[in-house]
C-alpha cells in the first residue's frame, strides 16, 4: 500500500513520525522563546497539585496561555499565587507533545507592582472584615500577670532573642516557643497551625496552656510580610481562645493579623512589654500599698476601741437591767401554789364528770347498738352481691345469644369478600388486554420506522453497498488498492469481486454505464481465470 501513495504522491516531502515532528516543534519554540516575561493575570489556579507541581493559566482580555511551576520553584516563591492576581512571570515557553499544546515553565514570579498587593489587601480586608473578624467587641483583655506566655515566630531569628530579654528583665515567666518560618512558601499555614495548636493544649496538662499569645516577626518589605496578610493565619487569630498580641515588623508595617488580634504592637519588644508587667514597679508599689494598709489598720484600730468606750459609758449597768426580771420573778413566785392547788381542784371536777358517765348500762345499750348497726350493713351487702350476681348471668346469656349469630354472619362476610374479588379479577383481565393492545400497536409502529429507515430499501433502487475483505463499508475508491479483494451487496445478496487499475478517463459510454443500476451490471459473467482483464469498478 505505501507504494501505491508513492506513486500518487504531488510532491518529495520528506516524511516526519508524529513524535519527530512534535520534538522539532518543541525545540524551535524552546529555542526562539528561551527567556521571556509575561504579564497577564492568573485564572484557574487551584493550589499546588498532590505531586507538589501548580497548574494554571495567564490570560489578558484577548488570549490566554497554559503555565506551570514546578515544585522545586513554587517552594522559593515568595509569596503564593493567587486567583485573579496579575502577575509578571519569568520563564521558557515549551510544548506538551502529549496534547500538542504550548505553555510556560515559570521560574520567578513577582505581582505587578506594589499596587497590586495594595489592591489584593484591601479587597482581602474588605472580605475578612465584613464578616465581622475585624470587630472590636470581639477583642479580649490581656491578662494582668500571665504564668505561662508561648510565642510564634523564628527560633534563630534576632525577634526572639529581644522578646525573651525583655520579658527576663522585666518579669520572668515560663515562654514556650513554637517555631515556624515567618517568610515563603508555606509559612502562612505554619503560623495558623502554630496559633491552633496553642490553643489545643489542656489546661493541667503535661505542657501548660499558655495564658497569652505573641506572633512576632522582624520588619521587611510588603512582599515580606505577605504570609500574616493570609486569610487562614488571619482567621486563626481571631478564633484563638487565648488573647493574642500582634508584632509583626516596624510600627509603620501593618497586616492583617494586626486586625484580628486583640493587641498590636508596634515592635516585638513592645509586644513582650505589653504581656508582662516590671516587677520591680509591682514590689515597690507592693511595699508602698502595705505601709497604706497597715497605717490604715492601724487608724481603724484606734477608731473602733474610741467607739467601743463611748458605747460602753452609755450602757446601763447590771443591776439596772436585771431588775425588772427580777421582780417578775418574784411574783410569780408568790402566785404558783395558789395556782397549783387551782389546777388540782379543776382537774378533779374533771375526773368525777367524766366517772360518773361510765355505768354497765350505758355500755350494755353502746354494744346493742353497734351490734344492730352490723346487722343491718351485712344485710344490705348481701343484696348487693345477689344484684351482681343477676347482671353477670344477664351478660352471660347475652354473650350466648351473640356467638349462636357468629357463624352466619362470618358465612355473609365471605361472601361478599368473594364477590369483591371476583370483580377485581375481572377488572385486571381487561386491563391487561388493553395494555397488550397498545404495546403491539406500538410495536408495529416502531417496526414501520425501522424498515422506512432501513439502507437496504436503498438497495433496492439500484444501489450496493461495497465492503472491503474484512467485511467494513468502503466510500472512497482511495481506500482499496488494486488487486483487492471486495464484496458488494445487492437488494437481492452479495458477490465477490476483485479491484483493478483503470486510468482510461470516463467516457460517455462508461458514464452511462456507471449510470446503470449496479444489479444489472452486476449479472455479467466474471472468469475468474483472467483477473486482470476485469475493469475497475472506480
Amino acid at each position: 500500500m505505501s507504494s501505491f501513495f508513492e506513486n500518487d504522491s504531488p510532491s518529495n516531502l520528506t516524511e516526519y513520525s508524529v513524535s519527530e515532528l512534535s520534538g522539532s516543534i518543541k525545540r524551535t519554540v524552546e529555542n526562539a522563546f528561551d527567556q521571556v516575561r509575561v504579564r497577564g493575570e492568573i485564572s484557574g489556579y487551584r493550589g499546588p497539585h498532590s505531586s507538589g507541581h501548580a497548574y494554571f493559566s495567564l490570560k489578558d482580555d484577548r488570549s490566554r496561555i497554559d503555565a506551570v511551576i514546578w515544585k522545586g520553584t513554587f517552594s522559593k516563591l515568595k509569596f503564593r499565587p493567587e486567583e485573579g492576581m496579575e502577575v509578571i512571570a519569568t520563564g521558557k515557553v515549551t510544548t506538551f507533545p502529549g496534547s500538542s499544546k504550548y505553555q510556560i515553565v515559570i521560574e520567578s514570579l513577582e505581582p505587578a507592582g506594589a499596587g497590586a498587593l495594595m489592591a489584593l489587601l484591601e479587597e482581602r480586608k474588605r472580605k475578612l472584615g465584613a464578616e465581622g473578624l475585624f470587630d472590636p467587641e470581639r477583642k479580649r483583655r490581656l491578662p494582668f500577670m500571665p504564668k505561662v506566655i508561648g510565642v510564634v515566630t523564628s527560633p534563630t531569628g534576632a525577634v526572639i532573642r529581644d522578646i525573651l530579654h525583655r520579658i527576663s528583665d522585666r518579669f520572668p515567666v515560663h515562654v514556650l516557643v513554637w517555631p515556624v518560618k515567618v517568610q515563603g512558601e508555606g509559612s502562612g499555614d505554619e503560623v495558623a497551625n502554630a496559633i491552633r495548636g496553642f490553643n489545643e493544649f489542656e489546661r493541667g496538662g503535661s505542657i501548660p496552656r499558655p495564658d497569652v499569645l505573641i506572633v512576632a516577626r522582624g520588619g521587611g518589605s510588603l512582599e515580606d510580610l505577605w504570609s500574616f496578610n493570609d486569610e487562614a493565619v488571619v482567621r486563626a487569630a481571631a478564633a484563638s481562645e487565648i488573647p493574642l498580641i500582634s508584632a509583626v515588623g516596624h510600627e509603620t508595617d501593618w497586616t492583617l493579623i494586626d486586625y484580628a488580634a486583640d493587641v498590636r504592637a508596634p515592635t516585638p519588644t513592645g509586644a513582650a512589654e505589653m504581656a508582662v508587667p516590671v516587677k520591680a514597679e509591682l514590689e515597690a508599689q507592693l511595699a508602698s500599698l502595705t505601709a497604706r494598709l497597715q497605717g490604715g489598720v492601724g487608724r481603724q484600730m484606734d477608731q473602733r476601741r474610741q467607739a467601743v468606750r463611748a458605747l460602753l459609758r452609755a450602757l446601763p449597768s447590771l443591776d439596772q437591767i436585771l431588775a425588772l426580771p427580777r421582780r417578775r420573778f418574784d411574783e410569780a413566785a408568790a402566785g404558783l401554789g395558789r395556782g397549783l392547788e387551782l389546777n388540782t381542784l379543776n382537774k378533779r371536777r374533771s375526773f368525777e364528770r367524766t366517772a360518773s358517765q361510765l355505768r354497765p348500762d350505758i355500755l350494755s345499750n353502746r354494744i346493742a347498738e353497734r351490734r344492730q348497726q352490723l346487722t343491718e350493713r351485712m344485710t344490705r351487702a348481701e343484696r348487693t352481691i345477689e344484684r351482681m350476681l343477676d347482671r353477670s348471668r344477664a351478660r352471660i346469656e347475652r354473650a350466648d345469644a351473640v356467638f349462636a349469630t357468629l357463624p352466619s354472619r362470618l358465612e355473609a362476610q365471605t361472601g361478599r369478600a368473594r364477590d369483591r374479588l371476583g370483580n377485581l379479577v375481572r377488572h385486571a383481565d381487561t386491563a391487561i388486554r388493553h395494555q397488550l393492545t397498545r404495546a403491539r400497536s406500538e410495536l408495529v409502529a416502531q417496526e414501520r420506522i425501522l424498515q422506512s429507515l432501513s439502507y437496504k430499501n436503498v438497495l433496492k433502487r439500484g444501489y450496493a453497498v461495497v465492503r472491503d475483505e474484512d467485511d467494513r463499508p468502503v466510500s472512497l475508491a482511495a481506500a482499496l488498492s488494486t488487486g483487492a479483494a471486495i464484496s458488494i451487496e445487492f437488494a437481492d445478496g452479495r458477490v465477490s469481486a476483485v479491484t483493478g487499475d483503470d486510468a482510461t478517463p470516463p467516457s460517455s459510454s462508461s458514464t452511462a454505464s456507471s449510470a446503470m443500476p449496479a444489479k444489472k451490471r452486476a449479472t455479467k459473467p466474471v472468469e475468474p481465470a483472467a483477473p486482470p482483464k476485469q475493469g475497475s469498478l472506480f
